[in-house]
Protein backbone atom coordinates (compact mmCIF):
# COMPACT_ATOMS: atom_id res chain seq x y z
CA UNK A 1 0.00 0.00 0.00
CA UNK A 2 1.59 3.10 -0.99
CA UNK A 3 1.84 5.76 1.54
CA UNK A 4 -0.67 8.27 0.50
CA UNK A 5 -3.00 5.60 0.16
CA UNK A 6 -3.36 5.37 3.46
CA UNK A 7 -6.26 5.95 5.61
CA UNK A 8 -5.42 9.39 7.56
CA UNK A 9 -6.08 9.02 11.48
CA UNK A 10 -7.30 11.87 13.10
CA UNK A 11 -5.22 12.35 16.53
CA UNK A 12 -4.92 14.72 19.68
CA UNK A 13 -1.56 14.72 21.47
CA UNK A 14 -1.98 14.89 25.61
CA UNK A 15 1.05 15.98 28.05
CA UNK A 16 0.30 14.94 31.27
CA UNK A 17 2.15 17.74 33.58
CA UNK A 18 2.44 16.43 37.23
CA UNK A 19 2.93 18.92 39.59
CA UNK A 20 4.79 16.53 42.01
CA UNK A 21 7.33 15.12 38.85
CA UNK A 22 10.26 17.55 39.25
CA UNK A 23 12.08 15.79 36.21
CA UNK A 24 13.79 18.46 33.19
CA UNK A 25 11.24 17.75 30.89
CA UNK A 26 9.30 21.54 30.83
CA UNK A 27 5.29 21.00 29.73
CA UNK A 28 5.10 23.33 26.83
CA UNK A 29 8.60 22.14 24.97
CA UNK A 30 7.59 18.25 26.13
CA UNK A 31 4.37 18.82 24.29
CA UNK A 32 5.76 20.29 21.18
CA UNK A 33 8.23 17.13 21.10
CA UNK A 34 5.16 14.71 21.52
CA UNK A 35 3.26 16.39 18.40
CA UNK A 36 7.00 16.12 16.30
CA UNK A 37 6.97 12.66 17.24
CA UNK A 38 2.93 12.12 16.01
CA UNK A 39 4.21 14.09 12.79
CA UNK A 40 6.90 11.54 12.30
CA UNK A 41 4.18 8.90 11.06
CA UNK A 42 2.64 9.82 7.78
CA UNK A 43 -0.65 8.16 8.73
CA UNK A 44 -1.32 10.62 11.27
CA UNK A 45 -2.86 14.56 11.40
CA UNK A 46 -2.27 16.05 14.86
CA UNK A 47 -5.60 18.32 15.01
CA UNK A 48 -4.78 19.29 18.61
CA UNK A 49 -2.63 19.33 21.55
CA UNK A 50 -3.03 20.38 25.00
CA UNK A 51 -0.66 19.90 28.48
CA UNK A 52 -3.08 19.16 31.11
CA UNK A 53 -2.35 19.68 34.64
CA UNK A 54 -2.08 17.00 37.07
CA UNK A 55 -2.17 17.36 40.72
CA UNK A 56 -1.97 13.65 40.94
CA UNK A 57 -2.38 10.91 39.11
CA UNK A 58 -5.85 8.94 38.90
CA UNK A 59 -4.70 5.14 39.32
CA UNK A 60 -7.97 3.68 37.00
CA UNK A 61 -8.58 6.53 34.87
CA UNK A 62 -4.99 9.16 34.71
CA UNK A 63 -7.56 11.98 34.79
CA UNK A 64 -9.85 12.94 37.30
CA UNK A 65 -13.84 12.71 36.07
CA UNK A 66 -13.99 16.57 35.04
CA UNK A 67 -11.41 16.23 33.06
CA UNK A 68 -12.08 13.39 31.13
CA UNK A 69 -15.51 14.55 30.58
CA UNK A 70 -14.15 17.64 29.14
CA UNK A 71 -11.71 16.43 26.91
CA UNK A 72 -14.39 13.68 25.68
CA UNK A 73 -16.17 16.72 24.17
CA UNK A 74 -13.15 18.22 22.62
CA UNK A 75 -12.42 14.94 20.80
CA UNK A 76 -16.11 14.35 19.79
CA UNK A 77 -16.35 17.70 18.15
CA UNK A 78 -12.85 17.39 16.97
CA UNK A 79 -13.64 14.05 14.92
CA UNK A 80 -10.33 12.49 17.10
CA UNK A 81 -9.91 9.26 16.22
CA UNK A 82 -6.74 8.58 18.48
CA UNK A 83 -5.43 10.02 21.03
CA UNK A 84 -1.73 9.74 22.04
CA UNK A 85 -0.75 10.25 25.76
CA UNK A 86 3.07 11.55 26.03
CA UNK A 87 4.16 9.32 29.14
CA UNK A 88 3.45 6.52 30.75
CA UNK A 89 0.16 4.75 30.53
CA UNK A 90 -0.92 1.23 32.36
CA UNK A 91 -3.07 -1.17 30.72
CA UNK A 92 -5.91 -0.26 32.75
CA UNK A 93 -6.28 3.29 32.56
CA UNK A 94 -5.75 2.86 28.67
CA UNK A 95 -8.37 0.35 28.81
CA UNK A 96 -10.74 3.15 30.75
CA UNK A 97 -10.00 5.97 29.09
CA UNK A 98 -10.41 4.50 25.23
CA UNK A 99 -13.96 3.01 26.56
CA UNK A 100 -14.71 6.51 28.54
CA UNK A 101 -13.61 8.71 25.56
CA UNK A 102 -14.46 5.62 22.06
CA UNK A 103 -11.35 6.26 20.56
CA UNK A 104 -7.90 4.64 20.06
CA UNK A 105 -5.22 5.27 22.48
CA UNK A 106 -1.52 5.12 22.62
CA UNK A 107 1.28 6.32 25.61
CA UNK A 108 4.76 7.84 24.36
CA UNK A 109 6.18 4.12 24.50
CA UNK A 110 3.61 2.80 22.17
CA UNK A 111 4.43 5.74 20.00
CA UNK A 112 7.60 5.06 19.48
CA UNK A 113 7.35 1.94 18.69
CA UNK A 114 5.07 3.02 15.80
CA UNK A 115 7.95 5.13 14.49
CA UNK A 116 10.60 2.53 15.30
CA UNK A 117 8.06 -0.03 13.17
CA UNK A 118 7.53 2.72 10.38
CA UNK A 119 11.57 4.07 9.75
CA UNK A 120 13.39 0.51 10.47
CA UNK A 121 14.87 -0.65 6.78
CA UNK A 122 17.63 -3.23 7.59
CA UNK A 123 17.03 -6.85 8.62
CA UNK A 124 17.99 -6.65 11.82
CA UNK A 125 16.52 -3.27 12.60
CA UNK A 126 12.27 -4.91 11.65
CA UNK A 127 13.20 -7.88 13.56
CA UNK A 128 14.25 -6.02 16.84
CA UNK A 129 11.06 -3.77 16.57
CA UNK A 130 8.40 -6.82 16.23
CA UNK A 131 10.14 -7.82 19.07
CA UNK A 132 10.19 -4.70 21.43
CA UNK A 133 6.08 -4.26 20.04
CA UNK A 134 5.78 -8.18 21.42
CA UNK A 135 7.60 -7.33 24.53
CA UNK A 136 5.51 -4.13 25.15
CA UNK A 137 1.94 -5.72 23.73
CA UNK A 138 2.31 -9.28 26.18
CA UNK A 139 2.26 -6.99 29.27
CA UNK A 140 -1.21 -4.90 27.85
CA UNK A 141 -3.33 -8.22 27.05
CA UNK A 142 -6.24 -6.53 29.19
CA UNK A 143 -7.02 -4.43 26.15
CA UNK A 144 -9.33 -4.85 23.73
CA UNK A 145 -8.13 -3.91 20.68
CA UNK A 146 -4.98 -4.02 19.33
CA UNK A 147 -2.46 -2.18 16.38
CA UNK A 148 -1.02 -5.38 15.61
CA UNK A 149 -3.95 -6.24 13.43
CA UNK A 150 -1.59 -4.20 10.39
CA UNK A 151 -0.79 -6.27 7.88
CA UNK A 152 2.11 -4.02 6.59
CA UNK A 153 -0.72 -0.86 5.88
CA UNK A 154 -2.35 1.41 7.93
CA UNK A 155 -1.38 2.29 11.28
CA UNK A 156 -0.31 -0.03 14.37
CA UNK A 157 3.01 -1.83 14.59
CA UNK A 158 4.64 -3.77 12.28
CA UNK A 159 3.04 -6.79 10.99
CA UNK A 160 3.61 -10.21 9.01
CA UNK A 161 3.16 -13.81 8.85
CA UNK A 162 2.45 -15.92 11.69
CA UNK A 163 1.89 -12.00 13.52
CA UNK A 164 -0.08 -12.18 16.60
CA UNK A 165 -3.33 -10.63 17.62
CA UNK A 166 -4.81 -9.86 20.66
CA UNK A 167 -7.00 -12.47 21.32
CA UNK A 168 -3.67 -14.93 21.68
CA UNK A 169 -2.53 -15.69 25.13
CA UNK A 170 1.01 -14.73 26.70
CA UNK A 171 2.15 -18.37 25.57
CA UNK A 172 1.53 -17.54 21.90
CA UNK A 173 3.72 -14.43 21.77
CA UNK A 174 6.41 -15.84 23.82
CA UNK A 175 6.36 -18.30 20.69
CA UNK A 176 6.13 -15.31 18.14
CA UNK A 177 9.45 -13.95 20.81
CA UNK A 178 11.15 -17.10 20.50
CA UNK A 179 10.90 -17.29 16.69
CA UNK A 180 12.01 -13.89 16.32
CA UNK A 181 15.35 -14.57 18.64
CA UNK A 182 16.45 -17.38 16.23
CA UNK A 183 16.29 -15.14 13.43
CA UNK A 184 17.88 -12.22 14.95
CA UNK A 185 20.35 -14.83 15.54
CA UNK A 186 21.05 -15.64 11.95
CA UNK A 187 21.05 -11.67 11.23
CA UNK A 188 23.53 -10.56 14.25
CA UNK A 189 25.78 -13.90 13.20
CA UNK A 190 25.72 -12.11 9.17
CA UNK A 191 26.09 -8.69 10.83
CA UNK A 192 29.46 -10.05 12.68
CA UNK A 193 31.00 -11.34 9.34
CA UNK A 194 30.47 -7.36 7.89
CA UNK A 195 32.00 -6.18 10.76
CA UNK A 196 34.56 -8.39 10.61
CA UNK A 197 35.42 -7.72 7.31
CA UNK A 198 34.91 -3.68 8.22
CA UNK A 199 37.78 -5.02 11.02
CA UNK A 200 39.98 -5.02 8.02
CA UNK A 201 39.66 -1.84 6.46
CA UNK A 202 42.55 0.72 7.85
CA UNK A 203 40.13 3.67 7.62
CA UNK A 204 39.04 4.92 10.91
CA UNK A 205 35.21 5.42 11.94
CA UNK A 206 33.59 8.55 11.98
CA UNK A 207 30.11 8.74 14.16
CA UNK A 208 27.54 11.16 14.35
CA UNK A 209 25.30 11.39 17.36
CA UNK A 210 22.71 13.50 18.36
CA UNK A 211 19.18 14.24 19.80
CA UNK A 212 16.96 13.11 17.00
CA UNK A 213 16.03 16.05 14.70
CA UNK A 214 19.68 18.03 15.22
CA UNK A 215 20.02 17.75 11.45
CA UNK A 216 22.34 14.97 11.94
CA UNK A 217 21.64 13.19 8.52
CA UNK A 218 21.36 17.04 6.60
CA UNK A 219 24.99 16.84 7.64
CA UNK A 220 25.36 13.61 6.71
CA UNK A 221 24.52 14.09 3.35
CA UNK A 222 26.68 17.27 2.78
CA UNK A 223 29.73 15.59 3.94
CA UNK A 224 29.47 12.18 1.64
CA UNK A 225 27.09 13.51 -1.17
CA UNK A 226 24.69 10.51 -0.32
CA UNK A 227 21.27 10.81 -0.73
CA UNK A 228 19.99 9.37 3.23
CA UNK A 229 16.24 9.79 4.07
CA UNK A 230 16.87 13.81 5.67
CA UNK A 231 13.18 15.36 6.78
CA UNK A 232 12.42 17.62 9.42
CA UNK A 233 10.69 15.05 11.48
CA UNK A 234 11.78 13.43 14.68
CA UNK A 235 13.28 9.62 14.24
CA UNK A 236 14.09 10.32 10.71
CA UNK A 237 16.92 7.88 10.67
CA UNK A 238 16.73 4.66 12.26
CA UNK A 239 19.66 2.32 10.37
CA UNK A 240 23.16 3.43 10.45
CA UNK A 241 24.13 4.89 6.90
CA UNK A 242 27.87 4.19 6.77
CA UNK A 243 30.02 6.21 3.35
CA UNK A 244 33.53 6.14 2.77
CA UNK A 245 34.59 9.86 2.28
CA UNK A 246 37.88 11.28 1.39
CA UNK A 247 38.99 14.43 3.52
CA UNK A 248 40.05 17.56 1.95
CA UNK A 249 43.63 16.70 4.22
CA UNK A 250 43.46 13.11 1.52
CA UNK A 251 42.82 11.69 4.46
CA UNK A 252 39.94 8.67 4.12
CA UNK A 253 37.56 8.01 6.48
CA UNK A 254 34.57 6.06 7.42
CA UNK A 255 30.91 8.37 8.48
CA UNK A 256 27.84 6.83 10.02
CA UNK A 257 24.98 8.69 10.16
CA UNK A 258 23.03 6.87 13.32
CA UNK A 259 19.61 6.63 14.99
CA UNK A 260 18.92 10.60 17.05
CA UNK A 261 18.67 9.62 20.86
CA UNK A 262 15.69 11.17 22.97
CA UNK A 263 14.50 11.89 26.65
CA UNK A 264 13.21 9.20 28.35
CA UNK A 265 12.88 6.31 25.81
CA UNK A 266 12.41 3.59 27.36
CA UNK A 267 15.42 1.13 28.63
CA UNK A 268 13.96 -1.34 26.92
CA UNK A 269 14.01 0.18 23.57
CA UNK A 270 17.92 1.54 24.08
CA UNK A 271 18.30 -1.96 24.33
CA UNK A 272 17.09 -3.24 21.46
CA UNK A 273 18.39 -0.59 19.07
CA UNK A 274 21.69 -0.96 20.75
CA UNK A 275 22.68 -3.18 17.13
CA UNK A 276 21.55 -0.06 15.45
CA UNK A 277 24.27 2.10 17.72
CA UNK A 278 26.68 -0.03 17.04
CA UNK A 279 28.64 2.10 14.71
CA UNK A 280 28.75 4.26 17.89
CA UNK A 281 30.53 1.65 19.81
CA UNK A 282 33.54 1.12 17.10
CA UNK A 283 33.92 4.55 16.25
CA UNK A 284 36.92 6.40 16.76
CA UNK A 285 35.82 9.62 16.98
CA UNK A 286 32.10 10.50 17.80
CA UNK A 287 30.90 13.93 16.83
CA UNK A 288 27.84 15.55 18.48
CA UNK A 289 25.87 17.15 16.68
CA UNK A 290 23.35 19.56 18.16
CA UNK A 291 20.13 21.75 16.67
CA UNK A 292 22.00 24.59 18.96
CA UNK A 293 18.49 26.93 17.76
CA UNK A 294 16.51 24.83 20.05
CA UNK A 295 15.54 26.14 23.51
CA UNK A 296 15.99 23.17 24.85
CA UNK A 297 19.37 22.49 23.53
CA UNK A 298 21.54 22.16 26.71
CA UNK A 299 18.64 19.56 28.16
CA UNK A 300 18.90 17.42 24.67
CA UNK A 301 22.48 17.64 24.70
CA UNK A 302 22.94 16.41 28.29
CA UNK A 303 20.01 13.25 26.93
CA UNK A 304 22.92 12.59 24.37
CA UNK A 305 25.63 12.44 27.09
CA UNK A 306 24.20 10.31 29.34
CA UNK A 307 22.87 7.64 26.52
CA UNK A 308 26.42 7.41 25.30
CA UNK A 309 27.93 6.95 28.87
CA UNK A 310 24.82 4.21 29.37
CA UNK A 311 26.83 2.31 25.77
CA UNK A 312 30.27 2.99 27.49
CA UNK A 313 31.75 4.96 24.96
CA UNK A 314 31.47 8.27 26.47
CA UNK A 315 35.24 8.09 27.75
CA UNK A 316 36.77 6.16 25.02
CA UNK A 317 36.59 7.72 21.78
CA UNK A 318 37.06 11.02 21.59
CA UNK A 319 34.53 13.88 20.58
CA UNK A 320 33.69 17.05 19.16
CA UNK A 321 30.54 19.23 19.54
CA UNK A 322 28.98 20.31 16.14
CA UNK A 323 26.13 23.51 17.08
CA UNK A 324 24.09 22.89 13.84
CA UNK A 325 21.08 25.10 12.91
CA UNK A 326 23.07 28.60 13.04
CA UNK A 327 21.03 29.71 10.12
CA UNK A 328 18.17 29.72 12.45
CA UNK A 329 19.62 32.44 14.14
CA UNK A 330 19.91 36.04 14.08
CA UNK A 331 21.26 38.97 16.12
CA UNK A 332 23.13 38.41 19.20
CA UNK A 333 21.82 35.49 19.73
CA UNK A 334 23.84 33.94 16.06
CA UNK A 335 27.12 36.31 17.31
CA UNK A 336 27.51 34.92 20.59
CA UNK A 337 27.37 31.19 19.22
CA UNK A 338 29.67 32.24 16.48
CA UNK A 339 32.04 33.36 19.24
CA UNK A 340 32.24 30.83 21.41
CA UNK A 341 32.57 28.40 18.65
CA UNK A 342 35.61 30.20 17.77
CA UNK A 343 36.94 30.66 21.25
CA UNK A 344 36.57 26.92 21.97
CA UNK A 345 38.56 23.93 21.26
CA UNK A 346 36.66 20.71 19.71
CA UNK A 347 33.40 22.77 19.05
CA UNK A 348 32.08 24.19 15.43
CA UNK A 349 29.31 26.55 14.84
CA UNK A 350 28.07 25.14 11.53
CA UNK A 351 24.99 24.85 9.25
CA UNK A 352 24.40 22.05 7.20
CA UNK A 353 21.75 23.47 5.13
CA UNK A 354 23.95 26.11 3.72
CA UNK A 355 27.56 24.76 4.43
CA UNK A 356 28.09 27.65 6.70
CA UNK A 357 31.39 26.24 8.72
CA UNK A 358 32.37 22.83 6.90
CA UNK A 359 35.60 23.53 5.93
CA UNK A 360 36.89 24.00 9.74
CA UNK A 361 34.93 20.87 10.85
CA UNK A 362 36.49 19.14 7.99
CA UNK A 363 40.21 20.13 9.05
CA UNK A 364 40.16 19.24 12.39
CA UNK A 365 38.70 14.89 12.00
CA UNK A 366 42.12 14.22 10.92
CA UNK A 367 43.96 15.66 13.49
CA UNK A 368 41.53 13.94 16.27
CA UNK A 369 42.19 10.77 14.43
CA UNK A 370 45.73 10.77 14.87
CA UNK A 371 46.14 8.93 17.92
CA UNK A 372 49.72 8.54 19.69
CA UNK A 373 52.10 5.66 17.72
CA UNK A 374 54.34 3.80 18.95
CA UNK A 375 57.17 1.22 17.59
CA UNK A 376 56.49 -2.49 18.06
CA UNK A 377 58.58 -5.55 16.34
CA UNK A 378 55.91 -8.46 14.69
CA UNK A 379 57.02 -11.92 13.28
CA UNK A 380 54.34 -13.46 10.91
CA UNK A 381 54.48 -17.01 9.25
CA UNK A 382 54.33 -17.16 4.99
CA UNK A 383 50.82 -18.60 5.73
CA UNK A 384 49.89 -14.83 7.16
CA UNK A 385 49.60 -13.47 4.23
CA UNK A 386 46.35 -11.53 5.01
CA UNK A 387 47.39 -9.66 8.11
CA UNK A 388 51.21 -8.93 6.19
CA UNK A 389 48.62 -7.33 3.20
CA UNK A 390 46.43 -5.61 6.33
CA UNK A 391 49.49 -3.71 7.89
CA UNK A 392 51.07 -2.66 4.00
CA UNK A 393 47.75 -1.33 3.16
CA UNK A 394 47.46 0.51 6.64
CA UNK A 395 50.38 2.22 5.72
CA UNK A 396 52.17 1.62 9.04
CA UNK A 397 54.95 -0.96 8.10
CA UNK A 398 58.77 0.97 8.47
CA UNK A 399 60.94 -1.94 7.91
CA UNK A 400 60.25 -5.89 6.60
CA UNK A 401 63.21 -8.45 6.46
CA UNK A 402 62.36 -12.05 5.61
CA UNK A 403 63.17 -15.36 7.21
CA UNK A 404 63.10 -18.32 6.83
CA UNK A 405 59.82 -19.03 8.07
CA UNK A 406 58.34 -15.89 7.45
CA UNK A 407 58.47 -12.24 7.76
CA UNK A 408 59.63 -9.70 10.80
CA UNK A 409 58.56 -6.64 10.38
CA UNK A 410 58.80 -3.01 11.98
CA UNK A 411 55.70 -1.54 12.52
CA UNK A 412 54.29 2.03 13.68
CA UNK A 413 51.08 2.30 14.97
CA UNK A 414 48.22 3.25 16.99
CA UNK A 415 46.41 1.82 19.74
CA UNK A 416 43.16 1.61 17.59
CA UNK A 417 45.18 -0.07 14.46
CA UNK A 418 46.80 -2.66 16.51
CA UNK A 419 43.78 -3.35 18.22
CA UNK A 420 41.98 -3.88 14.57
CA UNK A 421 44.98 -6.17 13.46
CA UNK A 422 44.77 -8.27 16.58
CA UNK A 423 40.73 -8.83 15.42
CA UNK A 424 42.25 -10.28 12.17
Amino acid sequence: MLEHDRPITRAWVLHPDLKSDYGRRAAEPALEEGVALAAALPDLQVVGADVVRLPRIHPGKLFGKGKIAELKQVFHDAEVELVLIDGPVTPVQQRNLEKEWGVKLLDRTGLILEIFSDRARTSEGVLQVEMAALSYQRTRLVRAWTHLERQRGGLGFVGGPGETQIEADRRAIDEQLNRLRKQLAKVVKTRELHRASRAKVPFPIVALVGYTNAGKSTLFNRLTGAKVFAKDMLFATLDPTMRKIVLPTGDEIIMSDTVGFISDLPTELVAAFRATLEEVLDADLIVHVRDISHPQTEEQAQDVHAILASLGVAEEAPIIEVWNKTDLLEGDDRDAVLTQAARMDDLFAVSAITGEGMEPLLAAIPDKLKDPRTEEQLTLKYAEGRKRAWLFDAGIVTEEAQTETGYDLTVFWTKLQKERFRRL
